[in-house]
């Protein structure tokens, strides 16, 4: 006689759980951040940031992944492939009454995409529109959820390791790209002034390091100057 296996039941109550996405490129010399306007309640009309529900059920593989939900609705809310980003979990989200149907947790991630790199973003379906905004511009914009506060964090996380993480600089810079506009996505995420004389030392280290290669051609810009030499993070180093 075959075994009973025994079935697990909770008797407390189970929060859904959601994930959103703090999307973010670099566009002339601007941090921008994608939101999506809801098209449905609650905050209909308002803007907020892509993401949505984990899915769950009750089969022995209980649902998806949360890391597989964050690549499910980055797909589904931007049209942007996982290959396309810097991907990453930031950190869950469960204040109560953040959500005011139920009890929502939310697991937000943040996702870094060069400006050459982003394709015709696309609506998902619960959402009337998607549009790029100026970071700068956030704090006179009324956001859904406790979206604010995810945003903020994750400024500030990415902000504090930008400088440890080349990852991150080579995931906001064109594949080819010159030494001033890797000197200026830096600025423009940490809000800090570079010195250039210490920051060429520091450029100089990681091209004698692998960290940079030097790439064919060159970038001519408007007025007077030489066209300025291109170069690209060696991706392959990271794996080392």
């Amino acid at each position: 006689m075959a075994r009973r296996v025994k079935q697990h039941s909770y008797d407390h109550a189970r929060p859904s759980v959601t994930v959103d996405m703090v999307v973010l490129t670099v566009v002339d010399l601007d941090l921008k951040i994608l939101l999506i306007r809801r098209g449905e309640a609650p905050f209909l009309g308002q803007w907020a940031l892509p993401g949505g529900f984990v899915r769950v059920n009750d089969a022995p593989d209980q649902g998806e992944d949360v890391d597989a939900a964050a690549i499910r609705e980055l797909r589904e809310e931007t049209g942007l492939r996982p290959e396309d980003v810097y991907l990453h979990q930031l950190r869950a989200f469960g204040r109560a009454g953040r959500d005011p149907r139920y009890r929502v947790i939310s697991v937000a991630y943040y996702a870094l995409v060069a400006a050459d790199r982003v394709r015709r973003v696309v609506a998902g379906d619960d959402a009337a529109e998607a549009e790029w905004f100026s970071t700068s511009s956030l704090e006179t914009m009324a956001l859904g959820f406790d979206h604010p506060e995810i945003i903020d964090a994750a400024l500030e996380h990415i902000a504090d390791r930008i400088d440890g993480d080349f990852g991150m600089a080579a995931s906001l810079v064109p594949a080819a790209f010159t030494k001033a506009e890797l000197r200026r996505v830096y600025e423009i995420v940490t809000g800090q002034s570079y010195d250039k004389s210490n920051f060429n030392k520091r450029f100089n280290r990681m091209l004698e390091d692998g960290l940079l290669l030097e790439s064919p051609g060159r970038r001519a810009f408007a007025g007077p100057g030489r066209p300025a030499s291109l170069y690209a993070f060696n991706l392959s180093a990271d794996e080392d």
